[in-house]
């Protein structure tokens, strides 16, 4: 068993969603979640006024709550509304802002859009509509599927449901500003959608109240998702039919977003900022039989895609975060080894992006892994390696600001000479043979974290390659 310790990036991704209203200690203790939906961490600043503000990172409910607030020195914080996006156009950027007046049905239906809108001070639309300087946070709605952070610049006027107004692109500070808030909170795993790329690939997930989805006996941990999945491989053309080449193994995550602001007022750059993913990772894969890259570079094979968009819910404003992930097999073969290895792997993640005055935006990233040979046999000379990965983006209301490659490998090979009798006698092998596990990782930082309202990337900057490896396994080859 070989211990590792690596670095890795940030992928994944998540959405946030400010429900509470914070206008006084008492209301916001009021906004706590339920018990099991995450662990809270609250962190406090003292603005100008001296006062304590604090806002609580949570899942959001089922039925969120939509809020507003009001920029620009007005004094007054996010609190409660209830505005809701109706629909949304992405090209003209225009969109239907709809209210449900109190006492008429005002409490959403589950699955209903969320908002969280910040008026302008000098704004003199009546209570219950849109205005210009509103700031419009929501959750996935209609013609929104990744959530929307706008702000409204013309109200064009009436429409069936609702008034119908002209956007521009927002930023997170105009609406959390002088506030601050950290926490982690888990991603359901039913919350993805998963796209089967190949057909023998099977979907396992568990939650809290007994939920289970995935082939009858499987077992998976509370809150993880797991994707098993087997294919052929091409083996050499002169292979034996005893050589077939097959790859099969599974992906278990447990993953949790990662949130944190340290403001700084509406409208300056926030003191810090985090987003990015962490949890637990389990996998396991085994590659058999002789086989061959048929071009002679590493074959990918994309076995599923999977997305997801939770809510989180910090203070009162909706915050959206997307994640993107593609699981996939890479082979990389000469079609002259032949192998029966496996291996388990297991540890915990962190990945993301932080910024800070100072140095901006900068990757943080790291791992723990654990990795066991299950087995380990080569045969004859040669080299293979296999790669059961996961590429990642994260990102806020539809735009992305990290990608990651997290790429665990396998990799066997053997060297020496195969000697063939002259007596017709079954041919010699005289060498040495070697199983290492390895990880590596590369990605980036994208321009897109500016939403945040921190400056914008110029470039996207690298997370910086990493490569670790450690022998699992060797032995002597034998005829």
């Amino acid at each position: 068993m070989r211990h590792q310790r690596a670095l890795l990036p940030a992928f994944a991704v998540t959405t946030l969603f400010l429900g509470a209203a914070c206008s006084s200690p008492a209301s916001e203790a009021a906004q706590q979640p339920a018990a099991g939906q995450g662990r809270q961490i609250q962190a406090t600043v003292r603005p100008t006024d001296g006062t304590e503000h604090s806002l609580t990172v949570a899942a959001a409910p089922t039925a969120t709550a939509t809020a507003t607030a009001s920029p620009g020195g007005s004094g007054r914080r996010a609190h409660r509304t209830t505005l809701s996006v109706g629909s949304y156009d992405s090209h003209t950027r225009r969109a239907v802002i709809a209210d449900k007046p109190k006492g008429k049905g005002s409490s959403p239906r589950p699955s209903a859009p969320s908002t969280s809108s910040s008026a302008a001070p000098d704004s003199s639309a009546a209570p219950g509509r849109a205005a210009v300087g509103d700031v419009i946070a929501s959750a996935p709605a209609p013609g929104a599927p990744h959530g929307l952070l706008a702000k409204v610049t013309k109200v064009i006027g009436e429409r069936d449901g609702g008034t119908e107004v002209q956007t521009e692109p927002a930023t997170l500070n105009a609406l959390l500003g002088d506030d601050t808030a950290k926490g982690d909170v888990p991603v359901d795993p039913s919350s993805f959608s998963v796209d089967k790329l190949l057909p023998d690939v099977r979907v396992s997930w568990s939650k809290t109240g007994d939920v289970h989805a995935g082939p009858k006996g499987a077992t998976v941990p509370l809150g993880s998702l797991r994707l098993d999945v087997g294919t052929e491989v091409a083996t050499a053309q002169d292979a034996p039919a005893s050589a077939a080449a097959s790859v099969r193994g599974f992906v278990q995550l447990a993953p949790r977003v990662d949130f944190a602001y340290g403001g700084s007022g509406s409208d300056a750059p926030p003191g810090s900022a985090y987003l990015g993913v962490s949890g637990d990772w389990t996998s396991g894969w085994a590659v058999k039989g002789r086989a061959a890259a048929a071009t002679g570079t590493p074959l990918r094979i994309p076995f599923a895609k999977l997305h997801a968009d939770p809510v989180l819910q910090v203070g009162p404003v909706p915050v959206v975060v997307n994640l993107d992930l593609t699981c996939y097999f890479q082979i990389s073969a000469d079609g002259r080894v032949t192998v029966d290895v496996e291996q388990s792997l297991k540890g915990d993640f962190k990945a993301g992006g932080t910024f800070g005055p100072a140095k901006g935006w900068t990757p943080v990233s790291s791992s723990d892994m654990t990795s066991t040979p299950v087995r380990a046999s080569v045969s004859t000379a040669g080299s293979v390696r296999t790669t059961l990965g996961a590429e990642a983006t994260v990102g806020l209301y539809g735009s992305v600001g990290v990608t990651a490659d997290l790429a665990p490998y396998l990799r066997g090979e053997a060297s020496g000479a195969i000697t063939a009798a002259s007596d017709g006698s079954a041919p010699k092998a005289d060498g040495t043979w070697g199983v290492y596990g390895g990880m590596d990782l590369s990605g980036t930082l994208r321009l897109q974290l500016s939403i945040f309202g921190t400056p914008i990337i110029q470039r996207s900057i690298p997370l910086g390659a990493l490569h670790r490896e450690w022998e699992l396994a060797s032995g002597k080859l034998s005829s």
